[in-house]
């Protein structure tokens, strides 16, 4: 019986699994959003909202950096805590759960896995550069 177990298993060991999902987390907040299967997508939104929570109150204490720093170092790639713990503590101070959203999409054309969107809510809108005006050119009449 199943009774008191959550989270997936992939198909994979422990030690898989935890390297996966070290691998996704990091994947995630370096570039902010990532497409995967739909059930690996829901179990990294819970890991991922918790991890920001647990840096969220960490970032409130004496030293906020070594706070974080020791929460966080075995569950994601130091980049990743770096970048959590400076951009996007300012992104996520007023929310208090629900960083991140799950996008459901068309299956893998390949073997029809269900596939999925993953992405900060907050996710900085990239600003598209206005194009020069263009200079009207009139030909003259000689």
């Amino acid at each position: 019986m199943k009774h008191q177990k959550t989270g997936r298993q992939f198909g994979r060991k422990r030690a898989g699994r935890k390297a996966l999902q070290r691998t996704m987390i990091g994947s995630l907040v370096l570039r902010e959003r990532m497409e995967t299967t739909e059930a690996k997508a829901k179990e990294l939104k819970t890991v991922i909202d918790r991890m920001i929570t647990r840096a969220k109150r960490a970032n409130k204490s004496k030293n906020p950096q070594m706070e974080i720093l020791r929460k966080l170092e075995g569950d994601m790639p130091l980049v990743a805590i770096k970048k959590l713990s400076h951009t996007m503590m300012d992104r996520f101070g007023s929310r208090t759960s629900g960083y991140t959203r799950v996008i459901k999409l068309s299956p893998r054309k390949s073997d029809g896995a269900r596939m999925a969107l993953i992405e900060f809510v907050d996710k900085q809108a990239k600003q598209k550069k206005q194009p020069a005006a263009s200079k009207k050119t009139t030909k003259k009449a000689a």
